[in-house]
């Protein structure tokens, strides 16, 4: 995902997230990501939670769930994929 305004907003940042703790984000990207959580407390905190809480869940798999969960996970994804607000 590269798309920025000059100043990295925080709906972008926590779009960003997970990219960024992937680091999987392009040096432009993670730099701006970064100038962006030196100025954002807000941004800061939430980042640490979900480090957080992917220390706590540890990995899961789809094979790891029983099909229901798997089914509504993957509707709940593709309705907030969907959603334009």
């Amino acid at each position: 995902m590269s798309v920025f305004t000059k100043d990295l907003v925080c709906q972008q940042a926590v779009e960003l997230v997970t990219d960024y703790l992937e680091d999987v984000l392009s040096r432009r990207e993670r730099r701006a990501f970064e100038s962006h959580l030196e100025a954002c407390d807000g941004c800061v905190a939430f980042v640490e939670q979900v480090r957080e809480v992917l220390v706590v869940s540890g990995t899961v798999g789809p094979e790891d769930l029983d099909p229901a969960t798997l089914d509504g996970l993957v509707a709940l994804y593709r309705e907030h994929r969907d959603d334009p607000t």
